[in-house]
């Protein structure tokens, strides 16, 4: 295996097999991890989300994440019909360092720019505002609780 080739592929989970790893990983992550209640973590949002979905070679489901966009997006970014929401981003213990998270928020840009909007907003946990940053989106806005944790809104344009 060469430098360039990663050691697993991103895609948009388009199969209910793929559906279902996502939201295995989401289970492992948010709510093994981080305490977050079960019934908040899954909503209506998820049946019309487009989510994308990192897998190891040997099929090991290893991150994911979602765009919203439309009418489900309207409420988070102020209404605004062009611009996407990307959330629910998540990777596994085992897989972080790897760039996984990276590839996924590039997968979900594609995923926003094939639907033609202009930019994609998220609220990140405060804790990983260098992570985004770092891929191009800005803060603005104050931080604010979500589920108990700091969070605050940034966007990307595309």
């Amino acid at each position: 295996m060469g430098m360039s080739s990663a050691p697993y592929a991103v895609r948009v989970a388009e199969d209910p097999a793929d559906r279902e790893a996502c939201f295995v990983v989401r289970k492992e992550v948010f709510v093994g991890e981080q305490g977050v209640p079960e019934d908040i973590e899954y909503d209506a949002y998820d049946a019309t989300a487009v989510h994308v979905l990192a897998v190891r070679e040997d099929g090991v489901p290893l991150g994911t994440g979602r765009l919203l966009y439309g009418e489900a997006a309207a409420a988070k970014v102020g209404g605004d019909p062009s611009v996407g929401s990307l959330g629910r981003l998540a990777v596994t213990k085992a897989a972080r360092g790897l760039g996984v998270g990276a590839a996924l928020v590039r997968a979900i840009e594609e995923a926003a720019r094939a639907r033609g909007l202009a930019a994609v907003d998220l609220h990140a946990q405060t804790h990983a505002l260098g992570f985004y940053e770092r891929l191009g989106y800005v803060a603005y806005g104050p931080e604010f609780p979500d589920a108990g944790i700091p969070h605050r809104a940034m966007r990307r344009v595309l």
